[in-house]
């Protein structure tokens, strides 16, 4: 079987899958992907340089669509070059998110196209018009958002089938596209990502927690509102004036991942920071940035108390692994995360109330073992429902094998 992955940042969601299929000799494998992607054993890498592409001229709700086309291109170009190799894809694993899946169809018509389904754009129950703080930008925003799912509705024409990671991701697409996606998530490596009594988590300051100490964590790839920071931060003054022991760990970049930007010259990391500064004590708070995996499974396992929040948008693989460590989690009540969390194995609040999110993670920072229960159900959801190994991975695996023959 000759399978060909198509991914800006591979192998991004594909790393386990791939490394699962370098294992079998019968397997010949490519990836084509920009500079950033990352080489993994057994895959002929492709990487593909956009360049510096100006789209200013384009009307503004085609720039996105735009520079979609532009990547397309260069994809075209390494699409061309694979196949007067003579390689021939059985089946090509591709995501839609930055053009990349536009000429998969003309240059190998006959593969088999599973699409990774991860997030389709709307005007209701999604992010935008989520939070009143941040108000929509009118019919012109409606429009330009909208038309960010350009790309990926021309992908589900053109796919045979396509994996979403969870059901409420899966139901963001238009109903006649749902039939064609099935729900499979990558899994979360519960040999590695487990609970450990013994963890230390060392800081860049030279400070060190254990299991022992009583700390709260926030993690979020980037420091933003659609990751609940600005939530999060305003629950502080409350949770550290009643638990004067208690350190806060903060991991996650400065940048924006998704959503608004900041305004100019700001990030929301300090915007949102300095609105608390003068309320809480500040050598109590510690700002990793972005921490090495084993130090973020480290921040995992001490976690006295772990906090997510989420506007309703793509699930972060963070509350999994947070589970999958036995965290007391403290979740938002939005969509994606009732899929997951629930009042066995952690804890819901509404998204904006501070005051009970702040309420909540004093309770589970003042009496420890009435929450040891949820640490086990916590564990056990993810050895039950997204164990990698044991459940994610053969159901993927499966599901390629018989895309392959034509079954998908």
């Amino acid at each position: 079987m000759n399978v060909l992955f198509v991914h800006n940042n591979f192998p991004g969601q594909y790393v386990h899958i791939a490394r699962a299929l370098a294992r079998d000799p019968q397997v010949q494998m490519v990836a084509i992907g920009s500079s950033t992607s990352q080489m993994i054993e057994g895959v002929k890498l492709l990487r593909y340089s956009l360049g510096n592409v100006d789209v200013s001229a384009t009307h503004p709700f085609a720039r996105r669509f735009d520079m979609e086309c532009h990547r397309a291109e260069q994809v075209l170009y390494a699409l061309s070059s694979l196949a007067s190799t003579g390689f021939k894809p059985d089946v090509i694993m591709a995501h839609p998110g930055w053009g990349e899946t536009l000429p998969l169809r003309t240059i190998f018509p006959d593969a088999r196209i599973l699409l990774y389904c991860e997030f389709f754009y709307g005007v209701q129950g999604r992010d935008v018009g989520f939070d009143p703080e941040f108000p929509e930008t009118g019919v012109d925003g409606h429009v330009a958002l909208h038309l960010k799912n350009a790309c990926s509705l021309l992908a589900l024409e053109d796919c045979n089938i396509g994996i979403s990671p969870t059901e409420w991701q899966r139901s963001t697409f238009p109903d006649e596209y749902q039939r064609k996606i099935t729900m499979i998530h990558e899994g979360i490596n519960v040999d590695v990502v487990k609970p450990n009594p013994d963890a230390v988590l060392r800081l860049p300051t030279g400070q060190k927690f254990r299991r022992t100490d009583e700390v709260v964590t926030f993690v979020a790839r980037n420091l933003e509102p659609l990751r609940g920071y600005h939530i999060f931060m305003r629950a502080l003054p409350r949770i550290m004036a009643a638990r004067p022991h208690a350190e806060v760990v903060v991991i996650g970049g400065d940048g924006v991942s998704y959503g608004a930007s900041p305004p100019p010259g700001a990030t929301w990391k300090s915007i949102f920071f300095d609105e608390v500064a003068d309320q809480v004590d500040l050598k109590r708070i510690h700002f990793t940035g972005r921490l090495s995996y084993s130090d973020y499974l480290s921040a995992l396992q001490i976690s006295s108390a772990h906090i997510y929040l989420t506007y309703p948008f793509v699930l972060s693989w963070s509350l999994l692994e947070a589970l999958s460590a036995g965290c007391v989690v403290i979740g938002s009540d939005t969509a994606p995360v009732r899929e997951v969390l629930n009042d066995k194995n952690g804890l819901l609040v509404p998204f904006f109330d501070i005051e009970q999110l702040a309420n909540c993670v004093i309770e589970v920072l003042t009496d420890p073992p009435l929450f040891r229960s949820i640490r086990v159900q916590a564990r056990k959801t993810i050895l039950d429902q997204y164990d990698l190994a044991r459940i994610c991975l053969p159901r993927m695996m499966a599901f390629i094998q018989k895309a392959s023959l034509g079954k998908g």
